[in-house]
């Protein structure tokens, strides 16, 4: 057991660098209070003391200990099902709001929770939202035990109990912002009393006067140097630490150089230093950080708040079912979700009972049994026939994102791609090579504009412009995508849809759509008790198929559904069901032949769906296809720009005459395609080489979809939503297609333009610095400049490259 003492003398805390009057030690280290020490042993036991190598009294002044009986209205299960994301008995998913995260220490320490208690299986910090998601084990903590970790290592979230509309804190770095000021303060003061010198070339007349503007310029900068400049210093000790030269230690070292010489030049008298340099340097490297952190702020906001995410839910009102989006639910809405639908917000099931598949947010594959009356959570998925709901908290739009780009999914193609590249520490390597050279020549030539060359050289190459151009590039596409009512699943997207050249399409809810479709019945004629037993089994199905004629017999008959048991979909083939102690079969004709040989052939276009009852073929069911307008055009489009195109379907081939005048006689056409053979087929074009994208309906297609190298769900606003997905296309965007795909072409040629202009910036910047052309406080000025104008450029040509292609940008 470590020994505690109380020390004689003033320490620094080890844990959060507070002062100690009366420090107490353990393990030889020195603590503010019991607090940090209790974390420091908690982080000793477990082995996570690296976390001290990541900074400097890294941590926050801790409680250390668990407050009895604070935590006890967590045991509340009101108040644990209003915290709780998800939860199936035994994975919970909780986020909380964490005010204090401030730093990488903090996402390291966060991160590293199930080290500490093995009851939490993962947890993931947000910086940006200074939030944290937890998944934790509910047979060996709880809601309160993991609070209670979190507040006993200093970081205890604000909850709010209120309602989901109530606000968060509104958190923004407001320290940031003091740097920024004051750094601005004394510059704009430092250069006003620099003036004297400039004016009068150094040689002012009145005695003592150049001493004294000297050393109140000298006053001004330590603000600066100590507080407005602590995180580039912060910056590149780390990267020393790690042993990484980051892109934070040439600009530490030019105002370490700028400040050092100024400090020697005044108080020998040889000069007035480069103080108004230096503190340029730092306000102008803030300012230009700030406006960076901004501008991608606001692209992370657009994606995850405010892009339009085309899914949509059948809400029933007064008896009527109609579809909204699902932005526009709002609590005590009832809803209906079908067989293979997404469950888009948190709800409580009216219906008998349901079968939820969660491995949409857990992993798991088994579907869970629920009843009556039991709460279930946005991300499941209906298994079985169709149940309604009433809607207990809105659906969130930035949770689903994250669902999407769950952990559980991250060995699928197109992983979002971090553009810090691993050639930075080599550009910082070069750049202290070119200032020794620089600095060796000036010295050997002029040695009185040494300070000055170094200074510049290490200040006016920027290294940001070139590691971001492609972060903000495709930040900026994703949010025209977004506009354009194309939703992609991450930056990564982008760069493969700029690779495709091979289009494979399906037909049915993805060149066809569902509104005006007209349904014929052939056949014997059904009475009004088996028409509402074939709308009742229809109604269960998220097919599209299915919903026209759930939709047209409802028209004809508006008895009310009746009770459904057994429900199953088959993939591809049709449904089946058992109603009022009578077996239905809707599907294809091989499904309908499977019960008897009895059939009811047409030669009429069109999709036919055959109903049998009790086994007997009663007729067909007759769907018009009804093309998305602008098919044609897109086609043409599609060829014209080199893509080879083919057709997939279920469906008869009926059709194929209609589809050779939309698409053209050269596109090869399979009919009559199960799931696995669409699956198939993708592979066997990708063994060609080539690089597939298939458009779908999220459903049938789902393992196509996930096999191709891009995975495209077209949606009417349904919330048919596939995780196989890597984007979402709304079906009225069909027709720009084509410009979509080369707007997604435009994004490697426009990152490219401005990695070489960052280039031939960097390359006139050093290439004036070293011939001592440019001033210390010139290229401050000049260095952040680029960073703004690369991030203006890569806008303005990123939405000029969609406006010119007929996109909204």
């Amino acid at each position: 057991m470590p020994t505690t003492t109380i020390a004689e003398t003033t320490e620094i805390c080890y844990h959060c660098g507070e002062n100690c009057d009366h420090s107490i030690k353990a393990e030889e280290k020195f603590f503010c209070c019991e607090g940090c020490r209790q974390v420091f042993l908690l982080l000793n036991e477990n082995d996570l003391c690296n976390y001290y190598d990541l900074d400097k009294n890294p941590g926050i002044r801790a409680k250390g200990r668990f407050v009895s009986g604070r935590f006890d209205y967590l045991d509340d299960p009101s108040i644990i099902r209003k915290l709780t994301r998800f939860t199936d008995g035994k994975q919970t998913h909780v986020v909380f709001s964490l005010p204090q995260m401030h730093c990488a220490s903090c996402i390291w320490l966060l991160e590293n929770l199930h080290k500490i208690h093995p009851g939490i299986i993962s947890s993931k910090a947000n910086f940006q939202r200074k939030e944290v998601f937890i998944i934790f084990d509910e047979a060996l903590t709880s809601l309160k035990k993991i609070v209670g970790l979190l507040a006993f290592t200093g970081y205890e979230p604000y909850i709010s109990l209120q309602d989901e509309e109530a606000k968060k804190p509104v958190s923004y770095n407001r320290k940031y912002i003091y740097r920024i000021g004051v750094a601005g303060f004394c510059f704009g003061n430092i250069m006003m009393l620099s003036f004297p010198e400039y004016f009068s070339s150094g040689n002012i007349e009145q005695k003592g006067l150049k001493e004294v503007f000297s050393y109140l310029n000298l006053t001004l900068s330590l603000p600066v140097i100590f507080f407005s400049a602590s995180e580039f210093f912060v910056s590149a000790w780390k990267g020393l630490r790690q042993k990484w030269l980051n892109i934070d230690a040439p600009i530490a070292l030019a105002i370490l150089v700028a400040f050092g010489r100024s400090v020697y030049e005044i108080i020998s008298g040889t000069g007035p230093g480069y103080l108004d340099s230096m503190s340029g340097i730092v306000f102008f490297m803030l300012i230009g950080r700030w406006f960076q952190n901004k501008t991608y702020d606001s692209f992370s906001f657009d994606r995850d708040y405010k892009s339009y995410f085309p899914l949509g839910v059948t809400v029933i009102k007064e008896g009527t079912e109609k579809n909204i989006p699902v932005s526009s639910l709002i609590k005590g809405d009832r809803i209906l979700v079908r067989n293979e639908e997404m469950i888009p917000a948190d709800a409580v099931l009216m219906s008998p009972e349901g079968n939820i598949d969660y491995s949409f947010v857990s992993g798991e594959n088994t579907p869970v049994l629920k009843r009556k009356g039991e709460l279930i959570y946005a991300g499941g998925k209906q298994s079985g026939g169709a149940i309604e709901l009433d809607v207990v908290t809105p659906a969130s739009g930035s949770y689903i994102t994250q669902l999407w780009n769950n952990e559980i999914f991250h060995n699928r193609k197109n992983q979002d791609k971090s553009f810090i590249h691993p050639w930075s520490r080599y550009f910082t390597y070069a750049l202290f090579t070119i200032a020794l050279l620089a600095g060796t020549y000036w010295y050997n030539t002029d040695p009185s504009r040494v300070w000055p060359v170094i200074t510049s050289v290490l200040i006016v190459a920027c290294p940001c412009s070139l590691l971001l151009s492609a972060t903000f590039t495709y930040g900026n596409m994703l949010r025209i995508f977004g506009k354009n009512k194309m939703y992609l699943k991450n930056a990564g997207v982008i760069e493969t849809l700029g690779k495709i050249d091979t289009l494979v399409f399906d037909k049915t809810g993805t060149i066809t759509h569902n509104q005006s479709a007209i349904v014929r019945y052939e056949g014997e004629a059904l009475n009004a008790t088996e028409l509402n037993i074939i709308k009742t089994v229809s109604r269960q199905s998220s097919h599209p198929l299915s919903k026209i004629i759930s939709s047209d017999l409802q028209k004809r008959n508006s008895d009310r559904f009746l009770q459904v048991n057994g429900f199953r979909e088959f993939a591809g083939m049709g449904v089946e069901a058992s109603v009022a102690d009578i077996t239905v079969r809707l599907g294809s004709s091989p499904f309908a032949r499977f019960i008897t040989e009895k059939d009811f052939t047409t030669e009429d276009t069109g999709t036919h769906i055959y109903v049998s009852l009790n086994g007997e073929l009663k007729g067909n069911f007759t769907v018009s296809n009804d093309y998305r307008p602008g098919l044609r055009q897109v086609a043409e489009e599609l060829e014209k720009d080199g893509y080879n195109l083919h057709l997939l379907s279920g469906d008869n081939n009926h059709e194929r005459k209609n589809l050779e005048e939309l698409l053209g006689t050269e596109v090869p056409m399979l009919f009559r395609q199960s799931p696995q053979q669409k699956l198939d087929y993708i592979k066997s074009l990708q063994d060609q080489g080539k690089k597939v994208l298939m458009l779908g309906d999220g459903l049938n297609d789902a393992g196509a979809l996930q096999q191709s190298d891009a995975g495209i769900a077209v949606s009417d606003d349904t919330n048919l939503f596939s995780p196989a997905s890597d984007a979402i296309l709304h079906g009225s965007k069909i027709g720009q297609f084509g410009r979509l795909l080369r707007f997604a072409r435009s994004g490697k040629p426009i990152v490219t333009l401005s990695f070489i202009l960052s280039i031939l910036y960097n390359i006139v910047g050093l290439g004036f610095a070293t011939q001592g052309l440019l001033s210390p406080l010139v290229a401050a000025i000049l260095m952040p400049a680029s960073s703004i104008s690369i991030v203006i450029f890569v806008t303005l040509a990123s939405s000029f490259s969609a406006r010119m292609k007929g996109l909204e940008a």
